[in-house]
């Protein structure tokens, strides 16, 4: 559960990220989808580490 919210949080945040910059919708969808890729394997290796030490 931890990487999808990773990922989604990630998506969210690149989205602005790219609108704040005033980004086109191809670039927003363009960092939204690097930033959830990015989060959610930082979400997955949390997971991994929080399941090995319970």
């Amino acid at each position: 559960m931890l990487p999808l919210l990773a990922a989604l949080t990630g998506a969210l945040f690149g989205y602005r990220r790219a609108k704040l910059r005033d980004g086109n919708r191809f670039d927003r969808a363009q960092y939204a989808a690097v930033f959830a890729i990015a989060f959610g394997l930082i979400g997955l290796f949390a997971n991994i580490v929080i399941l090995r030490a319970l």
